[in-house]
């Protein structure tokens, strides 16, 4: 079995605790450390390079915007961020997917969720809750995104795949949809992903709806 390394990252201790509580139940999942801002975080990640980080995406001295800008850029390799937010529709929550995280959760989630979450981040396949993020995407769509997307020159195929990403379908989901291969279609998402420019599924699907390639209504 295979554990994945946590670091927790939020100002409030009873929240820490709480979510250290529900992750050592689980015998796969180990929380190596905890932060409580954004600094703190950063310096942790280099020292204990987890797997995932949970972060609050508000907290005093370095916020979880900033704090996710700095670990991707300063660790390597990267761990995977699941943003932690009270609010669903939060302009701070949309720009840290943009910079890079994987997904968010919110903290009113179950405990079940809350490990479906950092599995499913740590395992990279798929998005985290689509249809949340199709929300916080609705109406950003620019003229430089649209640009970008045009300078990509995806394929037909990469296309079609990326299409299915924005649903949240995963690799072997996509593969039974256009009777593809698995590896085959990591193949195409490896490419797509190169081609925008873009380090993760949640990326791809933003740039995808920034662009205009996906309408939110259409994921």
């Amino acid at each position: 079995m295979t554990v994945i390394d946590i670091l927790l990252a939020d100002d409030e201790e009873l929240v820490r605790a709480g979510l250290r509580a529900v992750l050592e139940a689980q015998g796969d999942l180990r929380v190596v450390g905890e932060a409580s801002d954004g600094a703190e975080a950063l310096t942790l990640a280099r020292s204990l390079r987890p797997r995932v980080v949970l972060m609050d995406v508000r907290m005093p001295v370095v916020d979880g915007l900033a704090a996710t800008r700095s670990i991707l850029a300063g660790c390597e390799p990267p761990p995977k961020i699941l943003v932690v937010t009270t609010f669903e529709h939060d302009d701070y929550v949309y720009e840290a997917l943009r910079a890079g995280a994987d997904g968010f959760l919110l903290k009113r989630a179950r405990p079940a969720e809350i490990v479906q979450a950092v599995r499913l981040v740590a395992a990279g396949e798929s998005l985290l809750f689509p249809a949340a993020i199709r929300g916080l995407a609705a109406g950003r769509a620019n003229g430089a995104a649209r640009a970008a997307m045009a300078r990509a020159g995806l394929t037909g195929r990469e296309a079609e795949v990326l299409r299915l990403m924005a649903r949240g379908l995963s690799n072997t989901e996509v593969a039974e949809h256009l009777f593809l291969g698995v590896q085959t279609v990591k193949t195409h998402v490896s490419s797509l992903l190169g081609k925008l420019g873009a380090r993760d599924r949640t990326q791809a699907v933003i740039a995808a709806y920034e662009s205009g390639f996906v309408a939110p209504d259409q994921g």
